[in-house]
């Protein structure tokens, strides 16, 4: 298992530009939504939301850009997913350090 001293500055740049993206109520909560494998659209994702699908894009966009999700065209609708099911693990722990 690698330990942050074995990380080159390239990964710690990488990971650090990954929770700064994750760092938003909105974008913690698409996250959640998405565990466990989910695979959703921006509409079914601003919908549970509550927010214009506008701001959900935008918030998909940062967390793709990132590298925090990926998404997958299937006729007219993109889903979305967690790029890596380890990101789940964060997802968990923020749960447990927040209850």
């Amino acid at each position: 298992m690698n330990t942050v001293k074995d990380l080159r500055i390239e990964q710690l740049e990488q990971a650090a530009s990954m929770l700064k993206a994750i760092a938003h109520p909105m974008r913690i909560a698409i996250l959640n939504f998405l565990e466990d494998g989910n695979r959703m659209t921006v509409t079914e994702i601003h919908e549970k939301l509550e927010i214009e699908q506008s701001t959900t894009s935008h918030h998909l966009g940062i967390l793709k850009d990132k590298g925090v999700l990926a998404s997958k065209r299937e006729g007219k609708n993109t889903f979305y997913f967690l790029k890596n099911d380890s990101l789940a693990k964060i997802m968990e722990c923020l749960n447990k350090c927040t209850t």
